[in-house]
């Protein structure tokens, strides 16, 4: 047999911390405070929600000072990731965190070498599966203008700014495709900072992955052309209610029937209707608690492991 794995973060300790991306603070920049029983209910239903579905998932352990633990879609990627093989045969590629999260690395590079997983690193700023992931044939690789976050003054009120961040360096680019081979990867460049990571703006889902949700006002117009020219019919546009949503920070769980999505709650009837149309069965979750005081949704709170041969990996 196998299950779709994937590892979650213990919420216990969930709550906004260094407040480095444009939804974790209010327009005074003070942080956002945290219902952490709220938090915590979400996240259970989220999780159960997967282990309905037949995923095996595995919790990273909390730990007090790093909140942004909760969020591993940040800790690297493997590759390969959806070949049916043992976890000891896949490498794990660990991110190089911003400085506010620096100090997860270790922890997820303990973890995934307790898994059996080979570990590895990438050159510079790079934030893991958030900003490259597969799509049919190809792997999106997302990156932005990176820049030191903190706060700025400004002509206006308040008179003050706090500056936000892109996360990964376009620079990586060698090291991807030195690690993905003949697979050719699609560079896009986001622009918009409230889509800090690729994965709050583009969703591949599908038998294959084939199909990309994308809100295309997030990235330049080089990029727009390049996803269009690639990906024909099979690029379908998000509107800025659905972005907005971050209706592409979804996740899709493998089943023995088949692709299942879990899309978060307050999706379109426009992209249930799409979703439908291309025969696949889908749940929506509420993670709100995450998503408007943290950033992040469905898959920020989410590392894919794609398949596990139940009985060989541990």
């Amino acid at each position: 047999m196998k299950s779709h794995a994937m590892v979650m973060g213990d919420p216990r300790f969930f709550r906004i911390k260094g407040g480095h991306n444009p939804y974790t603070r209010n327009r005074w920049g003070i942080r956002k405070r945290v219902d952490r029983t709220r938090a915590i209910r979400q996240w259970q239903t989220l999780k159960g929600t997967l282990e309905a579905l037949g995923a095996k998932v595995f919790v990273l352990p909390a730990v007090k000072d790093l909140p942004g633990l909760v969020f591993p879609a940040n800790a690297g990627f493997l590759y390969p990731k959806y070949e049916l093989r043992d976890l000891s045969k896949r490498t794990f590629y660990l991110s190089n965190l911003t400085s506010h999260r620096s100090r997860e690395q270790d922890i997820y590079q303990s973890f995934f070498s307790s898994c059996g997983l080979a570990t590895a690193r990438l050159p510079y700023a790079f934030e893991g599966e958030a900003d490259f992931f597969p799509c049919g044939e190809f792997y999106i690789f997302t990156y932005g203008t990176i820049r030191k976050t903190g706060f700025r003054p400004r002509w206006g009120w308040p008179p003050y700014s706090f500056q936000y961040s892109h996360r990964s360096d376009e620079r990586n680019e060698e090291a991807l495709k030195r690690i993905v081979g003949d697979r050719q990867i699609l560079k896009v460049r986001l622009t918009d900072v409230r889509y800090y990571h690729g994965d709050t703006c583009f969703f591949a889902f599908g038998p294959n992955r084939e199909y990309l949700f994308a809100y295309l006002d997030a990235i330049d117009q080089e990029s727009r052309a390049r996803l269009k020219h690639n990906l024909g019919s099979r690029l379908i546009s998000l509107s800025h209610m659905d972005a907005e949503n971050f209706v592409a920070n979804s996740v899709q769980v493998d089943t023995e029937n088949g692709p299942h999505l879990v899309l978060p709650a307050g999706v379109s009837d426009e992209v249930k209707t799409k979703v439908s149309s291309l025969g696949l069965p889908f749940s929506t979750v509420d993670v709100s608690e995450f998503f408007l005081k943290g950033g992040g949704s469905i898959k920020c709170l989410i590392c894919d492991l794609g398949p596990l041969v139940q009985g060989h990996d541990t």
